[in-house]
């Protein structure tokens, strides 16, 4: 049962991670393009989306999160007036997707092999 409950918590921080993740490789990408008005909220708001299609995209199928993260971040970017094309945008989207889940994944793994439940 301890194993479970520690599990269960570590999932939770990973989550979090996720989201923090994404937050800032959204952050970066905006100071990238020159976005320097409002930065945190733009970035929070991007992140938001972002995670919100990643995390519904986990649910129907693991490949999911593929697609709509990166339509989420296209869709919500598009809102921003940044000056990028939409392949790019799309681009940028799934890079961010990518690099959070795996470095979220790889470190959740690490984390179940440690407590002994992988």
């Amino acid at each position: 049962m301890f194993y479970r409950l520690i599990t269960l918590v570590g999932g939770l921080v990973f989550v979090a991670a996720l989201f923090g993740l994404i937050w800032l490789f959204c952050r970066k990408f905006l100071e990238r393009q020159g976005v320097t008005d409002q930065l945190p909220d733009r970035a929070t708001v991007l992140a938001t989306w972002t995670f919100a299609g990643v995390a519904v995209g986990l649910v129907f199928a693991v490949f999911g999160a593929f697609v709509l993260g990166p339509w989420a971040f296209y869709r919500t970017l598009r809102g921003h007036d940044v000056d990028i094309s939409d392949a790019a945008a799309i681009g940028w989207g799934l890079a961010i997707v990518v690099l959070a889940l795996g470095i979220t994944g790889a470190g959740f793994f690490g984390f179940l092999m440690a407590v002994g439940a992988y």
